[in-house]
């Protein structure tokens, strides 16, 4: 057998497997939210010796839009990708930030100009340079009348102080009202957090997908994935499969979600 022919035998086992696990997903079972941590990128960089880590953010931005078209096939409303904290922005050397904030920055115009996707960005704009800042605005005004699928990008993320910076509205807002601090604690309610939060008026995630075999969730979404499904995949994001991703849809349709219970 020639390497071609070998190819193509791969290539019909991968189909017929992908279809196999497609009849496998209970369609009334889909997620509506779907989250990602975008992970292992720099690992793809530095598993293929290639010079800077910025190859691995690179191919890992080749990968987004390609996951996005999984998710609209299979009705998904809303995806979220983790894809710069604000951990990062303190430890990450001044080169490779700047990399990957231009990098980011052309996702984020790539994407907005899909025609289906409504970017949004979810995180602080603290310590992103003016150019990203105006990406991530210009991707979202271009993109707000896009109504097929919501994609959040968290930039500038962290779910720690996601949750201060809410309280820290809600007690700004409450005070400008005039307010007493008694008045204050009656009124504080969960509801009431998330609705000062980046994800307000969205759902919360039903399903967060981790990539590159890390199994914590490093400041992401910790409040909106309360009650979240977690699934670990393996594969560094830029090597991420279709199939990968089916079988995460796969596991989540078979779990009985107790919310909590």
């Amino acid at each position: 057998m020639t390497r071609q022919s070998e190819g193509r035998g791969e290539g019909i086992l991968y189909r017929l497997y992908a279809h196999r696990l497609r009849a496998q997903i209970d369609d009334s079972r889909t997620p509506h939210h779907v989250a990602i941590i975008v992970d292992g990128n720099r690992r793809w960089a530095k598993q293929r010796l290639l010079e800077s880590a910025a190859h691995g953010h690179r191919a890992g931005a080749r990968k987004v839009p390609e996951f996005l078209g999984w998710c609209q096939e299979r009705g998904i409303g809303v995806v979220t990708l983790y894809l710069l904290s604000t951990d990062n922005l303190a430890g990450r050397a001044g080169p490779e930030l700047d990399e990957l904030f231009g990098i980011i920055a052309d996702l984020a115009e790539y994407l907005s100009a899909n025609g289906n996707w409504r970017v949004q960005q979810v995180g602080s704009c603290e310590g992103l340079p003016e150019s990203l800042v105006t990406a991530l605005r210009d991707a979202e005004r271009r993109s707000a009348g896009n109504r097929e699928m919501q994609v959040n990008l968290a930039v500038g993320y962290g779910g720690r102080s996601e949750i201060a910076a809410a309280v820290r509205s809600i007690i700004d807002t409450h005070r400008a009202g005039g307010g007493t601090l008694d008045a204050l604690a009656e009124t504080l309610t969960p509801e009431l957090i998330g609705e000062h939060l980046y994800t307000k008026g969205q759902a919360d995630p039903d399903l967060v997908i981790r990539t590159s075999g890390e199994q914590r969730l490093s400041d992401f979404m910790l409040w909106q994935s309360a009650h979240s499904e977690f699934y670990f995949v393996e594969a560094l994001y830029p090597d991420l499969r279709e199939v990968d991703f089916l079988r995460a849809l796969r596991d989540y349709s078979r779990r009985q979600r107790r919310f909590g219970g």
